[in-house]
Order: C-alpha cells, then structure tokens, then sequence
C-alpha cells in the first residue's frame, strides 16, 4: 500500500473512528458517553445537527436524551441544558397497536435499519411534518437524515442515532454517502456496546448497593433498639472522610479520597455490621439487665409482693393476737412495720432501676444488690429461697449497659462473624479494602480493641474514621431503652475522654470537631432538644491532636 493510502481522507476517519472507539470503552460518566458518542458521529460525518435517542424501559416509545444543532446552536442534554419536556416521547406503536413507521426514527428502530433520506421535503415514504413545523418555526432548512439504529449483544436495539444535514466543503446542506453510512453503523456498533456496558455497570452497582442495603436493613430490623444504626453510620462515616479528604487538617496531610474511594468506604459502612445477622435475637434485643425472653424483673417484682404480703399478715396475726388480750399493737411496732413495708419498697425500686441498665453503676450500688440478694421468701410449700439468683445478681450488677460478659462477647463476636462473611465474597479490585474498613470500627487504638486488636498505626484512615462514626451515633441515638438521647455535648466530652484513653484517633476527632461535622449530622439525624451548644474549647482530648495549639488559635 502507497504512502498516500495511509493519508488518504478515508484512513484518517477509520484512525478517527478508532481513536473514538477506545475512548468510548473508557469513558464511565454516562453523560460523557452519550455527548461523546453524538458528537463523534457527527464529526465523522460532518453532520450539522445530530439527535441521540433511547428506548425506554417498556420498549413502546423513544425518548429524546440530546439534540445538537451548530447553525440554530442548540446543545441540549449532556454538558449542555436538560432535555426537560422540549420534545415530546415518539412512540413505536400507533393507538391502533400498528408500527409508526412514518416517523423515520420510529422506523429505522422497528425494522433494526439504517434510514438514508437525500432531502426531507421530497421523500414520500416517511412524515416529516413535525420537521417542517420545526423548521417553520426556526427558519431551519432540514434536508439530509442519516438514523442508524443502536444494537446490544442480543440484537435488542436499545437506542438510536439520527444525523442532520451533511455539510460539503462550502458549508452547505448535501445528502450523506455509502461511506458516511458505513462509518455511522460501525460507530453505532462500537457505542451500543459502551453504552450496554455502563448499562450493565450501572445495573449491577444498583443490584450490589440494594442488596448491601438490604442486608443492613434486616440487621436493623432484629432491634428496635439500634433500628437505624446501618443507615446512620454510613451517613456520619461520609461526612467525616468528606470533610477530612484533601483538607490537609493536621495529623492527615495528604490524606485524599476519590469518588470511587468514597463508594468503596460507603459500602464497608453498610456492610460494617452484617456479621449481626447470626447475633442470637435475645442478646441484640436485651434491653434490660434481666432480659431474656422475658424480663425476669417480673418475677423480682412478685417475691417481693410475697415479702409484702407476708409482713402485712404477720402484722395482722400480731393485731389479732393483741386483740384478744383487749390491748392494741404498740406506735413503735407499727411504725416498725411501716417502715419495713417501704423499705421493700424502696428495695424493689432499685433494683427496677439497676434492671435498666445505664453509662456506669458504682461498687455501693453493686453491694447493695449483692446484699439484697442474700434476703430469702418462703414459697407456698415452706421453703425458703434466696431474693435474687446468682444469675440474677450477676446480671444485676452489669456496671454498663445491659450485657453481661459472655453476652457481651457474643456481641462482640459479630465482627468475627463480619469479617468471614466478607472476606469470602470476592470483592472487585475497587472494593478490595471493603473487609479492612468494615471490620476496624471496634478496634482502639492502643491495641485493646477487638476482633484483632489492631493498634493505631497498623489501621488505616478510613477504617479510624468508621471508629468515631460508629461510636458518635452509637452515642447520640435515641432509639436505645436503657439510656436518654444524648446531647451534642455530651457524646462529645465522652469521645474526647475515649480519645485520652487511646480508644479513638485524636486527629480524627479534631477534624470531627473543627470541621463541625458533628453539626452537620446533626442536623439531619438528631432531635431539636440534643443539638445544645458545644464549647469546644471545654472538650477533653482534642490537646491530643496534631497542630491542637495552630487550630485552636484559628478557631
């Protein structure tokens, strides 16, 4: 082949239709796609005006997704201004259920055809009424149509492409040729395929991001006690890495993350607790120290309305016996008898309190329910049994929360269970470090954390901010029965004096604070009477934090 072959104009458009084929394979934003494809087409055959049309879902009609047209320098859809309601949805099927096959879109996408028109105004077989309407109306010239079906892998046409008005050398209206056919069918080859694969993309995102959303939503359902906590840690988890990426705050200079390391982050937070699902119902649901399927205080409750009932007739007996005597139960023994009376009640009122659990229970408090334990009731055969079983003082005396402590390490076995199950799923490359961020919430960092016991530096950024995400709604939620919603400032002072215990980044918790991230979550998630005012300057930990004395200045 001569030197001029490689030069000829033919050549360069099949190097030109190349070049756009490899960057149709590349491109993922969809509107770039579709910009990319509209204006290739139009390039390749220098075509004044161009529409892209799509087949909607149900197969029955067309939808106009961009128009372009240099002489009236019109741009709709893509980077230009929306589509919107400027034209109508063509339909496939006339009310009779016959083909439209006057329109010459609806026909070419009928008949899976490329449709060649040399000049509207004198083809007979098509309506190109709406055509002269337009043109009337602008004082356009429609003459040469180039429409060229779009096809996926299974022969499905799934849009199509219309050229308008091939220009010639002097800028005039001319009729398109075989080669400009061929170039626009195989363009259009090579674009289906793009866009059926972003299509394919798209719909298997939208499968993953439903099926991780479902996931955490039947973990929230088991309690309705942390009901909304899957959906309210991604939230804070985003707001944090958001605020943090490409910040430079101190102590993460250099920390940034792209749109895809956000979705990746995403996903862990959602997936960050799936391990729940094989958690026993009874220990996610336990809402009181004495839960189990029941709450055994009931049955706390009916000894001591034995002991009650016991002393009331063991007044009564001595009453009686007084009687017959002709005399009368002394001030001092009644008031001993009333004051036993309230004395159970009192007992029983805090034993009711310590059932429902809280941030910490002191040494007296545990000694007195220890001591209460130790009181015996007769049942109906005369035996007599201590107030409170061993069961019972152990869980009693749980210091915080409702767990106990092979309950708690149930619970804490979730994450065991999390990263199993995710490890075994065979993440794609951009969703590799899904297990690494969802299984490092409950990890501290000075290492005393579980389920690996990672220390700070062998942890990475994302996985440290999942940490204070899941901490601060696990804190400001108002769903939990054993403890009231927690204010700003509170939640606050607790995650600072987890930051001085090593539990929590500093750093991250700096930019939680000074990046009034928590306000931001706030506003979406918290209720009017927790977003009190917070003095940051008040807050413990933060003096932990790299370049502290720089932000405080600034703040």
């Amino acid at each position: 082949m001569s030197s001029a072959s490689f030069s000829s104009p033919s050549y360069e458009r099949i190097r030109r239709l190349n070049a756009i084929g490899i960057a149709l394979s590349a491109q993922s934003d969809q509107n770039q796609l579709l910009e990319l494809i509209l204006g290739s087409a139009r390039e390749l055959t220098r075509a004044d005006a161009g529409t892209l049309y799509r087949v909607e879902p149900n197969g029955e009609a067309l939808r106009f997704v961009m128009v372009q047209n240099d002489k009236l320098n019109i741009h709709l859809g893509g980077s230009g201004a929306p589509v919107g309601d400027h034209f109508p949805l063509i339909p496939l099927h006339l009310e009779n259920s016959q083909p439209n096959e006057r329109m010459i879109v609806a026909w070419s996408v009928l008949n899976k055809r490329t449709a060649r028109i040399a000049d509207a105004y004198h083809e007979e077989g098509f309506d190109f009424a709406g055509t002269r309407a337009f043109d009337q109306k602008t004082g356009y010239r429609s003459k040469s149509f180039l429409t060229v079906p779009l096809h996926n892998h299974e022969g499905e046409v799934i849009a199509a492409l219309q050229l308008l008005n091939k220009l010639d050398e002097e800028g005039e209206p001319t009729e398109f040729d075989d080669s400009d056919q061929d170039i626009a069918e195989s363009l259009a080859s090579q674009a289906a395929i793009a866009l059926t694969n972003r299509r394919l993309i798209d719909e298997l995102r939208t499968l993953f991001d439903s099926f991780t959303r479902v996931i955490a939503s039947a973990i929230d359902s088991k309690s309705a006690h942390t009901g909304a906590h899957c959906r309210r840690v991604p939230d804070a988890t985003l707001m944090l890495a958001e605020a943090a990426s490409g910040a430079n705050f101190p102590g993460l200079e250099g920390f940034e993350m792209s749109e895809a390391d956000l979705y990746e982050l995403k996903t862990a937070a959602w997936l960050h607790d799936c391990g729940k699902v094989v958690t026993p119902h009874h220990v996610m649901e336990k809402s009181t120290k004495l839960e189990t399927i029941v709450d055994r205080i009931d049955w706390v409750t009916d000894r001591f309305e034995i002991l009650r009932r016991d002393l009331e007739i063991e007044k009564l007996k001595q009453e009686l016996e007084a009687a017959r005597q002709g005399q009368s139960l002394s001030q001092e023994r009644l008031q001993a008898f009333a004051e036993a009376d309230q004395q159970l009640a009192d007992d029983l009122a805090f034993l009711q309190g310590a059932n429902t659990g809280g941030e910490f229970m002191a040494d007296q408090l545990i000694a007195r329910v220890e001591a209460l334990g130790q009181k015996s009731w007769v049942d109906l055969k005369g035996e007599a049994h201590t107030l409170l079983s061993p069961d019972e003082i152990k869980n009693l005396s749980i210091r915080k929360g409702t767990l106990n402590d092979e309950e708690r390490k149930i619970m804490e076995g979730h994450m065991v269970h999390t990263l199993n199950m995710l490890e075994q799923l065979p993440f794609p490359r951009h969703l590799q470090r899904v297990p690494e961020y969802a299984g490092g919430h409950h990890e501290r960092m000075d290492g005393t954390g579980y389920p690996r016991g990672l220390k700070r530096e062998e942890m990475s950024i994302p996985a440290r901010i999942m940490g204070i995400a899941d901490v601060f709604e696990a804190l400001t939620a108002h769903e939990r029965p054993y403890k009231k919603p927690m204010s700003l400032s509170l939640a606050l002072t607790i995650m600072g004096r987890m930051v001085e215990d090593n539990h929590l980044d500093p750093d991250l918790f700096a930019a939680f604070v000074y990046k009034k991230v928590y306000l931001c979550y706030a506003e979406k998630h918290l209720k009017p009477e927790q977003r009190d005012q917070v003095k940051i300057d008040e807050l413990p930990g933060l003096h932990l934090a790299a370049g502290y004395r720089a932000l405080n200045k600034e703040n």
